[in-house]
């Protein structure tokens, strides 16, 4: 097949994007794809007339666009095949308060939390209890993240993601372990740990070797992980997901709590997703190739 591999954009997450497009690049060289690479960031109006060339687009963008939604949208409009999620379902797992209304209506749980789409009056004060995790509401990478103990470091910390006209979303800090669990088709993944060196998983925890110890499958008991992959499950079908998702969680006294839902996970050869695989038997190429074939099953749906 000719394959279009669209990676880059223009998000805080544009590095960590073409990343991973290289080790895809070759995963699909390898699997006898032929590629052409696009970038929307570089000539985003090229792409209606580069989809009627390819057979199947296989997107690695992160953040907006592409977790957003909008080249999804684009190429149904184009009738071009793509792995993942559709633009509807991907709009709502990206914007963390609306994906924590959906969660908490179908009684998952999830830390208390706060949406601020505008800057607060002043006078304003959180609801939350102390440690406060403060973040922008549609992103990911743990970028701009900030943890913080009283309220002039909460104000600072909101204040650095409105002067970037992002939305503010506010938790209550679960201490706990830090598990992250995927789905593959309609399938969990075994569950993987991650302890990270820093105080949380951070940006350099994620994307610095040696950042995080990752354990897969995590080292917890037969009970812990049923239901940690009865939840992951139930949060990639109350979104409307397909092909696969990654959902992260923090253990308290058995119980996880859901933090956010990925719909187009990290990609390299060691990027957590691709872990939960391999302890399965799927390897990166197995990986990128069971991708594409559920992307062509939900076209031809």
């Amino acid at each position: 097949m000719k394959v279009l591999l669209i990676a880059g954009g223009w998000s805080s997450e544009r590095e960590v994007s073409l990343m991973g497009a290289k080790f895809i690049h070759k995963a699909l060289i390898d699997l006898g794809h032929e590629v052409v690479l696009f970038d929307p960031a570089k000539d985003l109006k090229t792409l209606p007339k580069l989809v009627r060339e390819v057979d199947f687009a296989f997107i690695n963008l992160h953040g907006s666009p592409g977790e957003d939604g909008l080249i999804q949208a684009m190429l149904e409009q184009a009738g071009c095949p793509y792995q993942g999620s559709g633009p509807g379902p991907s709009m709502i797992a990206l914007n963390k308060a609306c994906a924590k209304i959906i969660f908490e209506y179908n009684n998952i749980p999830t830390p208390a939390w706060e949406f601020l789409p505008i800057e607060p009056e002043k006078g304003w004060e959180s609801t939350l209890n102390f440690p406060i995790v403060v973040k922008p509401n549609s992103g990911g990478s743990s970028v701009d993240i900030k943890i913080v103990e009283k309220e002039d470091e909460l104000k600072l910390a909101m204040e650095n993601i409105f002067e970037k006209s992002q939305a503010v979303l506010l938790e209550e800090k679960i201490d706990g372990m830090e598990i992250t669990c995927g789905v593959l088709g309609e399938s969990p993944l075994p569950p993987l740990l991650i302890e990270p060196c820093s105080q949380f998983f951070d940006y350099y925890s994620k994307y610095t070797q040696g950042g995080a110890k990752e354990v897969c499958p995590a080292p917890i008991s037969d009970e812990l992980t049923e239901k940690i992959q009865d939840i992951a499950l139930k949060c990639h079908r109350v979104l409307g997901l397909k092909g696969y998702s990654r959902t992260d969680f923090i253990i308290r006294e058995n119980i996880p709590y859901v933090l956010e839902v990925n719909t187009l996970p990290g990609m390299t050869e060691t990027s957590l997703l691709p872990q939960e695989a391999k302890a399965i038997g799927i390897d990166f190429r197995g990986l990128i190739e069971k991708l594409i074939e559920l992307g062509m099953e939900d076209c031809n749906e």
